[in-house]
């Protein structure tokens, strides 16, 4: 028992904060359940029924107590609610300066690539300080990123991006677990964050046998499926320019508008005719089964990467640098 520990390590910037909400809410919660089962018992007691033919004796008070006990409540809730809400919308919004880091999710694996090209296996190196976004996806059913010592629990949903960040404040080896059950193994899909101190960071990246960094193996595979044969950077293709396109607002055939963000361009490689760029033609084929989603970041980080938007405004049809179907087939 010396060493039992009631709660993770506090590792990140957030963990004071959850930790702290937390102890509201059970110190809150301890008060009332001692103060009403209290209560209870002294009632019981104290206005006991005596005989037989004793009788309740009705007493009609004022409504100074019923308000007392409806907005003492009340106001609790909204305190726990604003604070709750306060640490839910800063959990959301990672800063722009943080670490970029994909996850993919696998039965039974934690599959972990730095922009750099660092690919590890349930295993993620970090530097301590920094904070770092992670961007997940999973390849066949619902997981869970879960790192007790971060404070952070994000679900992996088939089929879309989501994403969670951290700053980790403690250096050591932290456990990481899929906190949704998805099969047989779930038990067993664990693996370590390893927070350094920078300069060893730096060192673990600077020694490892990366393939090249995730845009630019991207780029080779956006040349070896023939998409550049129709995204030209001279409009002149099919398919739209893609030049600085990342982060831009897009129009669409129907008149409407959506942000060039990952979850659009993952959906655009994968169903291509979910969203139709203003101008062009439904001529994109799917690549669904055809990539993996290794494969999809690196085509978004490919896309990320390529340039700013060569004029400023919004994209009008056809015209200025759109994203829609983002590749072509190699062959027609």
């Amino acid at each position: 028992m010396g060493k039992f520990q009631l709660f993770p390590v506090q590792a990140s910037t957030l963990a004071p904060e959850v930790d702290h909400l937390l102890y509201f809410l059970l110190a809150v919660s301890t008060f009332f359940t001692l103060l009403i089962f209290g209560a209870i018992f002294y009632f019981a007691i104290r206005y006991r029924r005596r005989s037989e033919n004793e009788l309740p004796h009705v007493a009609h008070t004022g409504y100074t107590l019923e308000i007392v006990w409806s907005v003492i409540p009340f106001g609790l809730t909204m305190v726990m609610f604003t604070w709750g809400a306060s640490i839910f919308f800063n959990s959301r919004r990672p800063p722009n300066d943080a670490i970029q880091i994909y996850a993919v999710g696998k039965q039974w694996m934690w599959k972990l690539e730095h922009m750099e090209g660092q690919r590890e296996i349930n295993e993620l190196h970090i530097p301590v300080g920094r904070p770092v976004r992670i961007t997940m996806a999973s390849e066949d059913v619902i997981h869970s990123f879960f790192v007790p010592a971060f404070r952070t629990k994000q679900d992996v949903v088939p089929g879309t991006y989501t994403t969670t960040w951290f700053t980790p404040t403690k250096t050591g080896k932290y456990h990481l677990f899929c906190a949704e059950y998805c099969g047989t193994r779930h038990s067993g899909m664990i693996g370590w964050i390893y927070v350094m101190e920078p300069a060893d960071y730096e060192t673990w990246l600077g020694g490892g046998a990366a393939s090249g960094s995730l845009a630019d193996n991207g780029k080779k595979l956006f040349e070896q499926l023939a998409c550049n044969n129709c995204h030209r950077e001279d409009n002149t293709g099919r398919c739209p320019n893609l030049v600085g396109v990342f982060g831009q607002p897009v129009k669409l055939s129907g008149g409407n508008t959506v942000k060039a963000d990952e979850a659009y361009i993952r959906e655009s490689i994968l169903q291509p005719q979910a969203k139709i760029v203003a101008g062009y033609e439904p001529v994109m084929p799917t690549f669904q089964g055809l990539v993996t989603e290794d494969q999809i970041l690196q085509l978004v980080e490919y896309v990320k990467s390529i340039g700013p938007k060569p004029a400023a405004g919004p994209v009008s049809s056809g015209t200025t640098p759109a994203a829609g179907a983002l590749s072509t087939p190699a062959k027609r």
